[in-house]
């Protein structure tokens, strides 16, 4: 069996897409997915499964999530080692003490060499960005954060092709699936 983390954007923000971490696990115990657990509030499903890749279970779950709750749920999925490779290749200083980091799971097929594309002007004195597997890394001076400019890269359209998570929750989410038995 494989393990993966399922990414759903946009639930339970803001009042829309509320959907508990209880019936998640449900759901996701009611499709065959094994050893099911949810960390946060915001849409992060750790499971185990026999599966051909995690693209074809992108689909799968959000064709679940959508008969489940009514609710259209771009969901991105990584195995552990699609996170693992991730985390390995993120800049030397992404998540120092320095920076706030956070990381933009791109949904396949979208690629990181076209996101890069896509971005807004950023604020060169306060964000940088890098390209990853399947990711883009986000930081922002934590001394000059009120300036960055990372709104411009939430209102346009690309970021309905991605979603994101902190470094540090990305971190821990490593740590569940290496934990899970």
């Amino acid at each position: 069996m494989t393990k993966y983390v399922a990414l759903l954007r946009g639930i339970n923000v803001g009042g829309k897409n509320v959907i508990s971490m209880k019936s998640l696990i449900e759901c996701f115990g009611a499709a065959g997915f094994e050893g099911v657990r949810t960390f946060i509030q915001s849409g992060n499903v750790l499971f185990a499964c026999d599966s051909a890749s995690s693209a074809e279970l992108e689909v799968v779950i959000e064709r679940m999530l959508h008969e489940s709750f009514g609710a259209e749920i771009i969901t991105v999925v990584r195995s552990r080692d699609e996170l693992a490779a991730t985390i390995a290749a993120a800049p030397a200083d992404h998540g120092s003490a320095e920076l706030l980091g956070d990381v933009l799971f791109l949904k396949r097929p979208f690629t990181a060499a076209e996101a890069m594309e896509q971005l807004p002007e950023l604020n060169d004195d306060v964000d940088s960005i890098a390209p990853g597997p399947d990711a883009l890394y986000f930081s922002r001076t934590v001394v000059n954060s009120s300036k960055s400019r990372i709104d411009r890269l939430r209102s346009k359209r690309l970021s309905q092709r991605m979603t994101v998570r902190n470094w540090r929750t990305t971190n821990r989410l490593l740590e569940m699936l290496d934990a899970a038995d």
